[in-house]
């Protein structure tokens, strides 16, 4: 099972998004948070076991670029992977810079990320 927290701030998307990486990977979403504070909280508390965290560029307040940079100062590593509408070239290598390990497009990725999640539950399985 992959556990993962997802940084997301519109409830439709996250709500979509739970439903469907539970339903086609074997993951649970184990947390979730709209704004880069509660965000980086959640992430330095190392009693929250996370296998990968998914996050949006845009929040609530603060941004997805924010707790990249955050959680590279972290003792504990997390696996980091962006989904965004905002996922032009710069912001891609923005992001892989502050130490995403992927960055999906919500319109055209969403597959692409669902195979990557799939294939991070089979390796945590074993």
């Amino acid at each position: 099972m992959l556990n993962i927290y997802l940084v997301e701030d519109n409830a439709v998307i996250r709500e979509n998004l739970i439903a469907t990486l539970e339903e086609l990977v074997h993951a649970r979403v184990v947390g979730v948070a709209a704004d880069e504070a509660s965000a980086v909280r959640w992430l330095a508390d190392p009693l929250h076991p996370v296998g990968l965290v998914i996050v949006d560029i845009y929040l609530q307040s603060g941004s997805g670029l924010g707790v990249l940079k955050a959680a590279q100062a972290l003792p504990q590593r997390h696996r980091m992977v962006v989904l965004s509408n905002c996922a032009t070239p710069a912001m891609r290598r923005q992001c892989l810079a502050l130490g995403a390990d992927r960055v999906f497009d919500k319109s055209n990725e969403i597959e692409a990320l669902m195979t990557h999640c799939t294939a991070l539950a089979a390796r945590s399985g074993r």
